[in-house]
């Protein structure tokens, strides 16, 4: 579905979207968010998220979840709440970073470059 709705995107404009290139998702439980008894921990479906160059766009199952950048030493840098499907990064960063979206107590995550 996912898939579908990108294609949709791409069709009715997205066309300058082709060259921002798709983050490598992986998915770990957060450790900041306290284990719930009785809520499940098995596999979910990690989100879509394009870069291009500070700018990234993340699907709607994004929306409402806490991005985290975080540097090469383990520490965040940078938070902010998803309000829609793009978000600006602030053109002071620079090098290699861990890109972390929080949705409950999971942390989906990819490595990037700015």
């Amino acid at each position: 579905m996912k898939k579908l709705a990108f294609l949709v995107f791409m069709l009715l404009g997205g066309a300058s979207f082709l060259s921002a290139a798709q983050v490598e998702i992986s998915v770990k439980i957060d450790d900041d968010v306290p284990n719930v008894p009785g809520h499940s921990k098995s596999p979910v479906e990690p989100p879509y998220v394009w870069q291009e160059g500070y700018t990234f766009t993340f699907d709607e199952s994004c929306l409402g979840c806490t991005l985290r950048l975080v540097d090469e030493s383990d520490t965040v840098v940078y938070t902010t709440v998803i309000t829609s499907d793009t978000v600006v990064l602030p053109s002071t960063f620079s090098g290699n970073y861990e890109l972390q979206v929080i949705r409950g107590i999971w942390c989906f995550f990819g490595f990037i470059e700015l």
